[in-house]
């Protein structure tokens, strides 16, 4: 899943911002001031008693301050001590312990005072203490002998230091000590034993003590450990015993947890607040218990709570009064349970509620100092004034106690001093000082002139301008030269001077003035504010799921201000990149090659400039095959099964679907692996089905979706016990080879299914449906046996057995079998032939008595050939065909004959050994049927009104021609067809000349041929007539001369004379003689064709010219 973060300039303003509200009360250090406390050591100060001793005090004044040091309530005189000096202008202590000083001599209590003509601080009590890292004491360890399974504490006790020790274990090689839930340190540093192993036994388990202060490390004396089991036992039993006499004993007793620690049912446990707390329980038990902890009458504090050691040990962090209350831990294994009850007190040393703050007044005003604190008890408060308690300090008639709250009113120059507050119980206390300064002082803005500000778009703005003056001055801000003052919810102003643009705009950048004014005086400033586009990552990375050895790329493509220089930095796991040259990192992306499980992680991109940063991330997920399983073990040995357990290899990152389990048999197929079976992948056991006499290994391999797992190491070895082998041969069939013999066959049983040494098999055999007695051979390391002197083709009963040197399979199952077979001795009678039609016909025949078959009954074949062309009387090569009809049927359909044609067929039967006789042959004729279409149509001598066609006879006449069928019809330019013509001609023409055609026209011709029977298919072709040559050089010649069109446009005046005239008469009431006279003597004899109008015109004759072929 991708993260994207964006941290812009406001949350680093806002922190700057918190810093200047501080340093609002500060008073410049050109003023006079009470002294402040600046740095000191801590309360609890532990030092190396090897280095010098260096005590900080550090304060600021004006003037500046003198220093004082008291050791345990007393006055320090440092000038009498030649070993102490004091750092000038400072009031820090440096002792020197170089020369032969133990540093023991300088424990105790110190307070540094800081004073000047103001007042005085002071400081905590400072405790000083040298850490101390004493040897361990001799002792004499004796070994530790323990039975197996029987729980075991192994002490350290370290030597008390100062600060405590840190406690590890570790071997003689400095190696750790392996830790599990079994085997595990407790907090006080003992090394404890849920239940011991063999594993377990060694002589160098040594506890050590690192002093951190001192960097030395302490060691104790090895400690022995010494693990006793049944083992040994075994080992020799079996010795003398074979290796299936033992599956295995339980060489130790299960028993129900037990606490180690704490001891009893209840305890009682104070912690402070803010610390960490700890509570331990460790428990004995065999299997080992698994501790979980809950909280009575409660939930356990959600995001403190964190488990450790194994759960062993609850941690909840930054404790408060809330987590008081009863914890319970709870040990379980399959045998029971058992608890603890820890009641938890959260006490609390004192914490500020309100610490008291510097106070800056001017003569005559009013103010308050207040002190509050909170522990558990709660925190008496004590106020002291220049480390003097309050109560015997000198008057001050402005001051005015009360409880924890100082009132000051009216003060004056003389009421300036150093307070300090004291809250204490019997856990700690608080020491804070708070100065009172009365000052007289006109404004004064600290913040520098004309500077500049830069944030980012649609992000706060804060615009500093840090002030001082007693009074308290005011403060107003003004965009612009001249600009009005500042109004408006848009804005926020804060105590301190600060102006907060909530969302700043880019129309918020300019100059921004601050004025700062009270009675004493008026000062004012300027700053400048840019606003710049944020920073955006515009393609962010996305989550990979990528295969070990492939290539990984993330993309990070930004968009920034143009005023901005951004840098990308890559991190994987919030760290940086790998020193790896595999990690490619481009201007917008990061690639990784070749990629391992290492490489599997989160990937962030974060883009930085001077105002923002915004990041993105995306997971890396390696996903590979799974390792192969580990820790195969064998547990309930029987004789027919086994269980089988493992612990599964690491899955990298893609779930284990399933494991498949593989065995090996030792004894009889040494180095091969079987399959076994399989399990789902949340499965680890399994029971396996076993079988006698087998050496058994079993391996494990483990399956996800990218594949399979190496397999994992062999198991160790089991020999199951011999027995009767279980079944029997499979696949038994009786054959014969020869007509006089029986070939009995069998699939042998493989080396494991033998159930012990010795194989062989009993091979039985008797004829079927005769009162013989079963005829028995006993064979071995074959899987066939051959009976001869069998009478041909008759049933046997069969049936093998298997058996060892233990004795025999059950009974087998008998099978029918059949002694050889020979060739058939008759031919299938009353073979009959049915003509369907031209090219179908079907055959009929008597089935051959079974007894003649003298064999399995396999069909019968009919072979059928061509004798002749009945139309044509001429022989030619004779091919025969067959069809074969399967099973016991009496009939088949010939397909596919030529008509007109006579047959022969003759039928035979057939069996496994081959075919018998022939049927006597049997004649039949197929009839006429439609011929074929003509071999070629050719279509030669084209004149202006004739056309010559030749054709050749069909290549299958399929019976006797009767004639041929001609059709034709015009094509006129437009592609459309005309008035078809059909001719018939006689079966003995071979041409045809076809006259009176239209010349220059184009013909589609149809011709077929015909027998009795009907018309056969037609072939079709086009042909033209030609144009006469003569018109068509005229009509070119006279197209393209002058006078031809100079006669033509005096025809057409003439015609529009002649139209007019006309006109003039009809109006005149005459009549057109020229018409009634054409009328008078139409001849239809000389009438002219009508043409180009796009019909057709009549065919009144026409006349062909046949001739016989040549």
């Amino acid at each position: 899943m991708m993260k994207k973060k964006s941290i812009s300039a406001s949350k680093a303003s806002l922190i700057f911002f918190l810093c200047q509200m501080i340093s609002a009360l500060d008073v410049p250090l050109d003023l006079s001031q009470p002294p402040t406390i600046t740095q000191q050591s801590p309360k609890d100060y532990i030092v190396d008693p090897r280095e010098n001793i260096v005590i900080q005090c550090e304060a600021k004044g004006k003037p500046p301050p003198s220093f004082s040091w008291t050791r345990n309530g007393t006055h320090f005189d440092i000038d009498k001590d030649a070993q102490v000096t004091m750092k000038p202008n400072s009031g820090t202590l440096v002792v020197n312990i170089m020369n032969g000083v133990k540093a023991e001599a300088y424990e105790g209590v110190y307070q540094c005072t800081a004073r000047n003509e103001r007042g005085a601080a002071i400081s905590n009590n400072i405790v000083i203490r040298p850490s101390r890292s004493p040897l361990w004491t001799k002792e004499k360890l004796e070994p530790n002998h323990v039975r197996e399974g029987d729980s075991l504490v192994l002490n350290c006790r370290p030597p008390v230091g100062l600060p405590p020790p840190i406690i590890f274990w570790m071997d003689n090689a400095f190696q750790r000590l392996p830790q599990s839930e079994r085997v595990s340190q407790g907090l006080n540093g003992d090394l404890y034993f849920s239940n011991v192993q063999p594993e377990d036994t060694r002589e160098d388990y040594i506890c050590y003590a690192r002093f951190n202060h001192t960097q030395t490390i302490q060691q104790k004396q090895p400690i022995s450990v010494k693990v006793f089991s049944m083992d040994s036992l075994n080992d020799t039993i079996a010795a003398n015993l074979s290796d299936t006499d033992i599956y295995g004993a339980k060489p130790v007793t299960e028993r129900p947890p037990v606490l180690l620690t704490p001891t009893g049912s209840t305890s009682n446990k104070v912690e402070l607040r803010g610390n960490v707390l700890l509570l331990e329980c460790i428990a004995a038990g065999l299997p080992t218990p698994v501790i979980r902890w809950i909280k009575e009458g409660g939930e356990l504090p959600a995001n403190r709570t964190f488990f450790e050691n194994f759960k062993k040990t609850l941690k909840i962090i930054d404790v408060s009064e809330a987590d008081s209350g009863n914890y319970k831990c709870i040990a379980r294994n399959i045998l029971g349970s058992t608890h603890h009850v820890i009641s938890v007190t959260v006490k609390a040393s004192p914490y500020w509620i309100t610490a008291p703050r510097n106070l800056v007044l001017s003569p005559g005003e009013d103010g308050t100092l207040i002190c509050r604190a909170n522990g558990n008890p709660k925190p008496s408060i004590s106020w002291l004034t220049n480390g003097v308690p309050i109560a015997i300090a000198p008057e001050d008639p402005s001051r005015k106690v009360d409880g924890d709250t100082i009132i000051f009113s009216a003060v004056q120059e003389r009421s300036s001093a150093v307070y300090q507050c004291n809250a204490s119980n019997e856990y700690g206390y608080l020491l804070a000082n708070a100065f009172v300064n009365v000052l007289a002082e006109p404004p004064r803005i600290l913040t520098p002139a004309n500077k500049l500000y830069q944030v980012i778009a649609d992000s706060p703005a804060l615009i500093d301008c840090a002030y001082f003056g007693s009074p308290k001055p005011e403060i107003e801000w003004f965009k612009g030269v001249k600009g009005s003052i500042l109004r408006g919810n848009e804005y926020v102003f804060h105590d301190n001077g600060t102006l907060e643009i909530p969302v700043a705009q880019k129309d918020s950048t300019g100059t921004y003035t601050c004025v700062a004014r009270n009675k004493l005086g008026k000062t004012q400033n300027e700053v400048q504010l840019e606003v710049k586009d944020p920073t955006m990552i515009i393609k962010q990375p996305e989550y990979k799921v990528i295969q070990r050895s492939a290539q990984a790329s993330f993309e990070c493509v930004i968009k920034h201000d143009p005023t901005l220089l951004p840098t990308v930095i890559w991190l994987k796991d919030n760290n940086e990149l790998p020193d790896d040259e595999r990690f490619l990192v481009g201007k917008d992306n990061l690639t990784i090659m070749n990629v391992t499980d290492k490489d599997d992680g989160t990937y962030t991109c974060i883009v930085n400039t001077t105002l923002d940063s915004v990041s993105a991330s995306a997971v890396l997920t390696v996903v590979a095959r799974p390792n192969p399983p580990l820790d195969l073990e064998l547990t309930g040995q029987l004789e027919r099964s086994i269980e089988l357990s493992w612990v599964p290899g690491e899955e990298n990152n893609s779930p284990i679907t399933n494991f498949v389990i593989e065995y090996e048999d030792g004894l009889h197929e040494p180095g091969v692996w079987h399959y076994q079976t399989e399990v789902p992948g949340s499965q680890t056991t399994v029971q396996l089905k076993l079988s006698p006499y087998v050496n058994y290994s079993f391996r494990v391999i483990a399956v996800n979706e990218i594949g399979r797992s190496q397999p994992s190491e062999p198991s160790e070895q089991y020999l199951t016990k011999s027995a009767n082998p279980d079944e029997n041969p499979s696949n038994v069939q009786g054959i014969g080879s020869e007509p006089d013999n029986l070939v009995i066959t069998w699939e042998s049983l493989k080396g494991f299914q033998s159930n012990g040494p010795g194989l062989q098999y009993k091979v039985s055999w008797r004829q079927k449906d005769v009162d013989d007695e079963w005829t028995s051979v006993v064979v071995a390391n074959v899987s066939k046996y051959i009976v001869s002197g069998t009478p041909t083709f008759v049933p046997y009963e069969i049936k093998v057995q298997a058996l060892n040197d233990l004795g025999y399979a059950p009974e087998p199952s008998e099978v029918i079998g059949h002694s050889g077979e020979d060739l058939p001795m008759v031919a299938p009678g009353n073979v009959q032939v049915h003509v369907i039609n031209s090219t179908l016909a079907k055959v009929h025949w008597d089935p051959v008595p079974l007894k003649s078959v003298r064999g399995h009954l396999q069909g019968y074949k009919v072979y059928y050939w061509k004798v002749q062309s009945l139309s044509r009387r001429s022989k030619r090569h004779v091919e025969k065909k067959i069809l074969t009809f399967r099973g016991n049927k009496t009939f088949g359909m010939l397909p596919g004959l030529e008509p007109y044609s006579s047959y022969k067929l003759n039928v035979r039967v057939v069996n496994g050994k081959g075919e018998g006789p022939a049927s006597p042959d049997k004649m039949f004729k197929t009839p006429e049927g439609v011929p074929s279409s003509p071999s070629f149509l050719k279509i030669t001598n084209p004149t202006l009104d004739s056309l010559t066609l030749e054709w050749g006879s069909p290549t299958h006449p399929n019976g006797v021609l009767t004639s041929y069928i001609l059709k034709f019809q015009p094509i006129n330019n437009t592609h459309e067809l005309g008035p078809l013509v059909e001719i018939r001609i006689p079966a003995n023409e071979s041409s045809l000349i076809l006259k009176n055609l239209n010349y220059s026209t184009r013909y589609k011709f149809y011709f077929n041929a015909q027998t009795s029977v009907g018309s056969g298919s037609q072939i079709t072709e086009e042909a033209v007539t030609i144009m006469d040559e003569a018109m068509a050089s005229r009509q070119v010649d006279i197209a393209t001369q002058g006078w031809f069109i100079g006669l033509m446009c005096a025809v057409a005046l003439l015609i529009l004379i002649l139209l007019i005239v006309c006109f003039i008469r009809r109006n005149k009431g005459g009549k057109y003689p020229v018409k009634e006279k054409e009328d008078a003597h139409a001849d239809p004899e000389i009438q002219p064709m009508k043409e180009d109008d796009g019909t057709f015109g009549e065919y009144r004759l026409f006349s062909f010219v046949s001739s016989a072929p040549f």
